[in-house]
C-alpha cells in the first residue's frame, strides 16, 4: 500500500492557517487515491533527537564513507528510525508557516537528523548524488506578508532552501503551494486562504 507521510511544522493546530490549506490537500488527495494510506508526523509533538557530539561524530565517520558501529552505531538509532520512516513513504506533504523568512525551527532540526549521506545522499566521482528518487513533494506554506515582488523574493529563504535540501536528496519534483498574505486583514486572508486551497485540490488530484 502507498503512502503519504504529512509532515507538519507548526504548533497552531487548527488555528493554522497553513494546515487550512493542507485539510483541502488531503480531502482531495484522499478522494482520488483511496488505497493511499496517510501518515502525520507533527514536529510540535514528536520527540526528535538532538544531534550530540557522538551523533555528530557519526555523520564524520558516514562522509567518510564507513558504516557505525559500537557505541556510534547506538547513537544513531532513534536517528536511522526517523530515515526510515521518512524513506518508506512514497509521496511527501510538508505544512509550514513562513518564520523570519524562513522555515520553523523544528523543521530545520528534522531536516538536519534525516538528510545524511549512506543514506539520503553521496558523493560521487561526478558529485552528489541523491539517493531518494523518483518521489514526489508537495510543499504548504503560510506568510504573513507577500513575497512576490523581486525586492520581497530576496527575503524568501524559505522555498529556496526546501528546494536545495531536499534537491540535495534526490527530490526535485516539488510542487510549492503559498497562502500570502495572511496578515493584511481578514478579508484579504480568507481570499488568500481560498485561493490557496483551490490550488492546493488541484495539486492533489494531479498527484499520481
Amino acid at each position: 500500500m502507498e503512502k503519504l507521510l504529512h509532515i507538519i511544522a507548526t504548533p497552531r493546530g487548527k488555528e493554522s492557517r497553513t494546515l487550512q490549506v493542507s485539510e483541502a490537500f488531503l480531502e482531495a488527495f484522499k478522494n482520488k487515491h483511496p488505497g493511499w494510506t496517510v501518515e502525520e508526523l507533527d514536529l510540535s509533538k514528536e520527540q526528535l533527537p538532538s544531534l550530540t557530539v557522538k551523533r555528530v561524530d557519526g555523520k564524520y565517520v558516514l562522509l567518510g564513507g564507513k558504516d557505525l558501529d559500537g557505541e556510534l552505531k547506538e547513537a544513531w538509532e532513534d536517528i536511522v528510525a526517523h530515515i526510515q520512516r521518512f524513506l518508506l513513504a512514497d509521496a511527501y506533504l510538508i505544512s509550514t508557516p513562513m518564520w523570519n523568512f524562513s522555515i520553523p525551527y523544528m523543521l530545520k532540526q528534522y531536516i538536519d537528523i534525516i538528510i545524511q549521506p549512506k543514506y539520503m545522499f553521496r558523493y560521487t566521482k561526478t558529485g552528489v548524488e541523491g539517493l531518494v528518487k523518483n518521489k514526489k513533494m508537495t510543499v504548504i506554506a503560510s506568510r504573513g506578508g507577500e513575497y512576490l515582488s523581486d525586492e520581497a523574493r530576496k527575503l524568501d529563504m524559505q522555498e529556496p532552501y526546501l528546494r536545495a535540501i531536499f534537491g540535495l536528496a534526490g527530490i526535485t519534483d516539488i510542487t510549492f503551494i503559498v497562502a500570502q498574505p495572511m496578515d493584511m486583514g481578514e478579508q484579504i486572508q480568507r481570499q488568500k486562504i481560498q485561493e490557496a486551497q483551490a490550488l492546493a485540490k488541484e495539486a492533489a488530484n494531479s498527484l499520481d
